[in-house]
């Protein structure tokens, strides 16, 4: 059965990837609470992360609706820690959920979980490391390795509003027609440029990803 084993919610950390900014919220750690999940609005402007209580600081590059709520595969730690040779607690990627029995890698973009009784999220794009990731994570060529992988977590958005705690567990209820995942959308946007035409089946991604793709698609060069 899919679930969710632990909610993640940052502790504000000095940040000396980023300079200007000197403070960020990659470090998640499990709470025991029932957390409220609601729709942050726009990245910049609106309320940074889709769960009350999680700060956000890099509010132009992090958050928003599109990057409301960030997931990851317990396996795929575990598949980590095994390469790294040290143990990767819940929310050491910087993510919210840490689920198991989950494919979040071959996740549909669109597609639609619900969690608990009541909170639906939607699958909306991978996430792309950077360098605050890379100076949490302390390992030598850390961006490279990560996309080389190409095991990246979900960002969702809210569809329907509600709490979420460790052991809720996860229904797929809507699953698009469709064969753009989060692993081809991570390709695409990294290694692998080819695809991005592939990515204009997938109307859920953000609308900044379908126009880059809309634009490869018109100049295959």
């Amino acid at each position: 059965m899919a679930e969710v084993i632990s909610v993640n919610l940052g502790v504000p950390r000095p940040n000396p990837a980023k300079a200007a900014i000197g403070v960020t919220g990659i470090d998640k750690q499990p709470t025991g609470d029932a957390v409220q999940v609601r729709a942050p609005g726009p990245k910049g402007s609106g309320l940074g992360s889709g769960l009350v209580g999680d700060p956000i600081f890099d509010r132009d590059h992090h958050g928003g609706d599109d990057q409301a709520v960030y997931a990851y595969a317990r396996e795929d730690l575990d598949d980590w820690a095994a390469e790294l040779g040290r143990p990767l607690a819940g929310g050491v990627f910087g993510e919210n959920l840490t689920t198991t029995g989950l494919d979040v890698t071959g996740a549909r973009i669109g597609e639609r979980w619900r969690i608990g009784d009541e909170l639906v999220l939607e699958v909306a794009c991978p996430r792309i490391p950077c360098g605050t990731f890379a100076h949490r994570m302390a390992e030598q060529g850390w961006i490279k390795t990560f996309t080389a992988r190409a095991v990246p977590g979900a960002y969702l958005r809210v569809v329907t509003p509600g709490e979420v705690r460790a052991g809720d567990p996860i229904t797929v209820v809507e699953r698009p027609g469709h064969d753009v995942t989060i692993g081809v959308t991570f390709r695409a946007l990294t290694r692998e440029p080819e695809l991005l035409p592939r990515l204009l089946a997938a109307e859920a991604l953000p609308q900044s990803v379908l126009d880059l793709a809309a634009r490869r698609t018109a100049s295959p060069s």
